[in-house]
């Protein structure tokens, strides 16, 4: 069976059909000895006397020449006779080519470069696998055919690599172009541009490339391992999906999924590093892990760790003040990137804090211990300094790194980290002109922006019923025991994260604002009510008195308050981050773990923002030769640590995409009409030896 027209070969195998029986092939196989002894015998012949032989020389040769079992000469007939005969047996088992035909004209090819693509479970990693194959239907292409190639990791990093073209050398240099980085996997991004590219409104960027001038079909095939999420908001329209899973099923990968530093719970001049590791293969694995400060080992474990079972290892530092931790695990699994981790201890500073309250001796006594006086430089004002001219330049300066607004809130949000308590923050772009408490809670208005804060009703005595104490804020924050009076339930912004749960709803929580965050706790420390006998105060909570609360503040300086943090939380592969300098106008530099130097410019005043952190690794920041900080970047994944690809995947509203479902189908090249015309031609060649009396 041929091919239909329009297809390619992308995979292929050599396969024999016996078309004979054992005794046919038995008769077949003796034709080849028999026509060697035909060139052995010569037919009997009776002697004869003749007076000369002069007359009979031919006679005599022929004699010569034709004696039984004569020594075998070359002879081009013969071998020409014994090659008619081979093809003829190897037409008879019908030889062929059956393999994968590649359908279509147009073709959109996106190619996953994540981190999970790293992995080498196929070698010599699924990236190389991934190109290989898509290197074998560019090959495939006619003259006729024009194909896109596309590389996706993360939303950001998702890039046109070649524009609709029928050249096959640019579409090959594109696909050998792609290099693999650590970024984890989304495919939205990618689809955007096979979408956007396919459809009316684009234009070539080279001579060569081909202009769309209106809707046509593509096959879109997404060479991938299938670990991102499902894209379900998508139309395909006129795009024919083909899903070609990359990695083996055995697919083991042990992984660090979390690595940071911590003050110790009872001593905060002491350190302790905390890392989190899991296991994503088939089966109980153990893993040495090695911790170095500064490239020296300090410390090492050896631990068992169970499937899907997340094991974590705790290693004390002391009083260290400044270096660089580097996690290396050693095991036997496929993916190495994810087997190292660092954490940064910076020198000690001194972050900025303001609180405005119109008196909480409980919170102010919090911070005014002499850790906190290690750490921070607390100023505290009434909330009438809110309508000064000097609040509103320090804060649109940005000139805090920390902000408390206890039962307060200024007009407009401030350049700084905040955390509100008993109020909410102020809508974006708002101009409230209220410096004092917030408005009557009321139930969230579901036509409300995402980005604006709402809380529900008050509620008296709610139950605190979950922590997350995976957050910075809440790490080692025990809130056994703690009672609060009355608290309005919170309504987060879209992003946001809750921090404290209670079965009314969410007592305090954190949401982003542009490159700063605000915490927001729906109850207060310390209240104020009027009674027939006038003012008075009551507490709003117990926790104050509790250790956990200490712990709290302290985390609430180290992560909002620009203090002296033990490490600043590791980034992701992509992540910007914001950086000050020391000094308004100042240029700074950040060195990248491969030794690169990037200048930045202000993004405002004293404020640069940086977004090329692409590589693992620690990055310094410098102005000149003065070191400003350090951060590290890690890959902390689990989708992209969770390494066995997925056999289907989801995009738009259907069923899933399988693997090689559709686009790919199983045909069979004939070759036996091939050989039969070789046969011919070489039975003609017989023909014009035998009659033209060639010799060989």
């Amino acid at each position: 069976m041929s091919p239909q027209p329009g297809t390619r070969w992308a995979q292929s195998g050599w396969q024999l059909i016996n078309m004979l029986s054992w005794w046919q092939w038995a008769v077949l196989a003796a034709v080849p000895p028999a026509i060697v002894a035909l060139y052995f015998l010569k037919l009997k012949r009776h002697p004869l006397e003749v007076p000369s032989t002069y007359l009979w020389h031919r006679s005599i040769e022929d004699l010569h020449v034709n004696t039984i079992w004569q020594r075998l000469r070359r002879n081009l007939l013969l071998w020409l006779q014994l090659l008619l005969v081979l093809l003829a047996m190897l037409a008879l088992l019908r030889p062929g080519w059956r393999g994968e035909n590649v359908s279509g004209e147009r073709f959109i090819v996106l190619i996953d470069n994540s981190a999970s693509m790293q992995a080498t479970d196929v070698a010599p990693s699924r990236l190389d696998e991934a190109k290989r194959r898509a290197r074998a239907i560019v090959e495939q292409m006619t003259a006729h055919d024009v194909a896109m190639i596309v590389s996706f990791a993360d939303a950001d990093s998702a890039r046109v690599r070649q524009m609709f073209t029928s050249s096959r050398r640019r579409l090959l240099d594109a696909i050998d172009s792609i290099e693999p980085t650590p970024r984890r996997t989304s495919l939205a991004e990618a689809l955007k541009f096979a979408s956007g590219l396919a459809n009316p409104g684009r234009t070539a960027d080279d001579p060569g490339d081909f202009l769309v001038a209106e809707p046509l079909p593509a096959t879109l095939y997404v060479f991938s391992d299938g670990n991102f999420p499902p894209v379900a908001d998508f139309r395909l329209g006129n795009l024919t999906p083909v899903y070609v899973a990359i990695g083996s099923d055995e697919a083991a990968n042990v992984a660090i999924a979390a690595f940071n530093v911590r003050r110790h719970e009872t001593d905060p001049a002491a350190l302790q590093a905390f890392a989190r590791v899991e296991n994503f293969g088939l089966a109980d694995a153990t893993v040495s892990l090695e911790l170095r400060r500064d490239g020296e080992l300090i410390d090492a474990d050896r631990v068992d760790v169970a499937l899907d079972k997340p094991t974590g290892v705790a290693f004390p530092l002391g009083a260290v003040e400044s270096g660089v931790l580097e996690l290396r695990a050693a095991g036997n699994d496929h993916l190495r990137c994810d087997d190292v981790a660092w954490a940064v201890i910076n020198p000690p500073s001194r972050g900025s804090v303001l609180l405005v309250t119109p008196g909480n001796r409980v919170l102010e006594s919090a911070l005014s211990t002499s850790t906190v006086r290690d750490v921070a430089e607390v100023r505290v004002e009434a909330p009438g300094y809110l309508e000064s001219e000097s609040y509103a330049e320090q804060a649109a300066l940005g000139a805090h790194d920390l902000v408390i607004y206890d039962r307060c809130r200024p007009t407009t949000p401030p350049r700084a980290n905040t955390w509100f308590i008993g109020t909410l923050p102020p809508a974006p772009g708002s101009d409230a002109r209220q410096a004092g408490p917030a408005p009557p809670p009321a139930a969230p208005d579901a036509s409300a922006p995402p980005t604006a804060w709402q809380a529900r009703a008050k509620t008296r005595l709610p139950v605190i019923i979950d922590v997350e104490a995976n957050h910075p804020l809440m790490h080692s924050v025990n809130m056994d025991g703690v009672a609060i009076a009355e608290a309005s339930p919170l309504a987060i912004p879209q992003g946001g994260t809750v921090l404290i749960d209670s079965d009314a709803g969410p007592l305090m929580a954190i949401a982003p604002r542009d490159e700063f965050e605000d915490a927001v706790a729906g109850f207060v420390l310390i209240g104020s009510a009027s009674d027939e006998q006038g003012p008075a105060t009551f507490l709003g909570t117990n926790w104050w008195c509790k250790a956990s609360f200490t712990v709290f503040v302290l985390h609430l300086l180290d992560y909002l308050g620009g203090a002296a943090a033990p490490t600043p939380a590791a980034l992701q592969p992509g992540q910007p981050i914001a950086l000050d300098a020391v000094a308004p106008g100042r240029t700074i530099r950040v060195r990248t773990p491969s030794g690169a130097v990037v200048e930045l410019n202000e993004t405002r005043p004293g404020k640069y923002h940086f977004t090329g952190t692409s590589e693992l690794g620690v990055y310094e920041v410098r102005d000149g030769d003065k070191m400003l900080d350090r951060f590290a970047v890690n890959l902390v994944d689990a989708s992209e640590s969770a390494i066995r690809p997925r056999r289907d995947i989801q995009i738009g509203r259907g069923t899933p995409i399988a693997a090689q479902a559709a686009g790919w189908e199983i045909a069979r090249r004939e070759l036996w009409k091939w050989l039969l015309l070789a046969g011919l031609a070489v039975l003609l060649v017989e023909w014009y030896v035998y009659h033209r009396r060639v010799h060989w």
